[in-house]
């Protein structure tokens, strides 16, 4: 969380804003200066209001609020730099959500390995809504995790939550390609 920050001095001191005949007043003019340090954080928050909202500079106890722009969903057991990939990443991965491609890189940025994913090709479609569908097999993802940096709860939740909820799938973890 942001603290107060000792030392910390304004860029705009209150005495220079006082008509000029007030400025001659020592008595208020070291009034103002006495009260200097309070405006001094949040004017300095403002001045780098640009680093507060790029992934890259944001203080680490600020991802969760940016990510939180975004819609990206942050694990507080994830290396600050996975935080911040997501954050950068989020709006291309809600793009691309519930295809193949973006499962793909959806995984390889939680991962941090390469990613294979492959589907059974069960789609189908109908004019009619009560037509039976014949025997077409679900549809099913089948997805091959070369190098995985995350726990295998973790990769299977990033699994589910990237997919389409109706596709059933299946994740194999392997040390090497």
């Amino acid at each position: 969380m942001r603290g107060t920050s000792t030392g910390l001095t304004t860029p705009y001191p209150l005495s220079t804003v006082l008509p000029s005949v007030l400025q001659e007043d020592e008595l208020l003019t070291r009034l103002t200066e006495a009260i200097d340090h309070l405006p001094a954080p949040a004017i300095s928050s403002l001045d780098c209001l640009e680093a507060y909202i790029d992934a890259a500079l944001t203080p680490p106890d600020f991802l969760p609020w940016l990510a939180s722009w975004v819609g990206a969903d942050l694990d507080e057991t994830w290396l600050v730099e996975l935080q911040r990939a997501a954050v950068a990443g989020a709006v291309e991965l809600h793009r691309d959500r519930g295809t193949l491609g973006g499962l793909r890189r959806h995984l390889q940025l939680f991962t941090g390995g390469d990613v294979e994913v492959t589907d059974n090709g069960g789609v189908t479609w109908s004019a009619e809504p009560t037509e039976d569908h014949g025997s077409q097999p679900p549809p099913r993802v089948r997805v091959v995790v070369y190098g995985n940096r995350i726990g295998e709860t973790a990769l299977l939740a990033a699994v589910d939550a990237a997919k389409p909820a109706h596709v059933a799938h299946e994740v194999t973890v392997s040390a090497a390609r």
